[in-house]
């Protein structure tokens, strides 16, 4: 359950906001230009060791969800989301008194208005994409679920061209065609194929992109951070998910909660999280947008891997070339052109070629 809550930035550009999901959707960090007032000071702090952390995290909050909802048989991922979101209201308005790390708070001049039709119905889509990524954990591997994620960058620039935001050039073409082939490919290796849970991972993915089309349709101009929007969305998405609770999944969660999981396990599982949105903020200010990308690709791997050795997820050959080729169109897509064109007159000189 990839609670990752994600927020305003650039349809290309889109990064991780909170931890559940993953990921939400886990995808693209922004470009240097949206980081708060405090990038000077974390651009001090070593990339390395801050890449690290968020790696370590992002990885851990999935495969901890997974943990809770498959292993030890805790099966509620909408309460698990709404405590995770609950958590989160509380631990932003302590951090806003208490650290310099929400300061973006001030420039957002939030009314009424702007609260109503713009956070409320991105809030909505959120919720709705968390529920349904994190429902696919029930059924499906982590190492399956993160391969069709890969499409989630595919599924925002098909709507953010359907909503005039995007045009469409013959190289992004070439890229979706590239993206799409490869999660094809991994969804025909897949050995525990179940199609419920697939369709929960496409709705989420769906309900993702939805939402970050209409963060640009809807908060366009407005910079917020990672967890300046966690300060606004996560009382939001709280009380929606709190709603749906009783019809989905009864007063089970509630009963059992104690029971299957303990306090430690909710408060460490929710805490993780939350820490995640944190290391955002700092990963955000010192690295490039391209290093990000590299981090990205490289935060995948490691938690396909990850699921392999410690979850005792089945990747099959076919899955991993599937993968592969998806990756390799994901880091073509998030690289800008003339990067990308510089990358490769470098191959060519290396090998000889002009």
């Amino acid at each position: 359950m990839d609670s990752k809550i994600n927020i305003q930035a650039p349809v290309k550009d889109n990064y991780e906001m909170n931890g559940n999901n993953e990921e939400v959707t886990d995808q693209l960090l922004p470009p240097p230009n949206s980081v708060s007032a405090k990038t000077d000071e974390k651009k001090k702090l070593n990339p390395a060791l801050i890449i690290a952390v968020w790696i370590s995290l992002s990885s851990s909050v999935i495969i901890y969800n997974k943990y809770i909802l498959s292993t030890l048989d805790f099966p509620f991922p909408i309460f698990l989301t709404t405590f995770h979101l609950v958590f989160a209201t509380i631990g932003t308005r302590v951090l806003a008194r208490t650290t310099h790390l929400l300061d973006g708070l001030s420039n957002v001049q939030m009314t009424m208005d702007r609260w109503l039709k713009s956070i409320v119905p991105i809030g909505a889509l959120f919720s709705a994409s968390l529920i349904f990524s994190n429902m696919a954990y029930l059924t499906l591997s982590v190492s399956f679920i993160q391969m069709l994620k890969a499409f989630t960058s595919v599924a925002v620039l098909g709507m953010s061209v359907l909503m005039g935001l995007e045009t469409p050039t013959q190289r992004t073409l070439v890229i979706v065609v590239c993206i799409s082939a490869g999660v094809a490919l991994a969804s025909v290796g897949e050995i525990a194929f179940d199609l419920g849970g697939f369709i929960c991972q496409a709705l989420g993915i769906a309900f993702e992109a939805a939402r970050l089309v209409a963060i640009q349709k809807l908060l366009h101009g407005l910079k917020m951070d990672p967890l300046v929007s966690l300060y606004w969305f996560a009382p939001v998405c709280a009380t929606l998910n709190a709603c749906l609770v009783p019809f989905y999944e009864g007063w089970a969660p509630i009963e059992l909660a104690y029971e299957r999981l303990g306090v430690f396990v909710l408060l460490s599982n929710a805490s993780c999280a939350f820490c995640l949105n944190i290391a955002v903020v700092f990963l955000i200010g010192c690295a490039s947008s391209l290093v990000l990308t590299l981090s990205g690709v490289l935060k995948d791997i490691l938690l396909v891997v990850g699921s392999v050795v410690l979850l005792g997820s089945v990747v099959t050959f076919t899955q991993i070339v599937g993968y592969a080729i998806a990756l390799i169109g994901l880091f073509v897509f998030k690289t800008p052109l003339p990067v990308m064109q510089e990358y490769v007159a470098k191959m060519k000189a290396a090998i000889g070629m002009r």
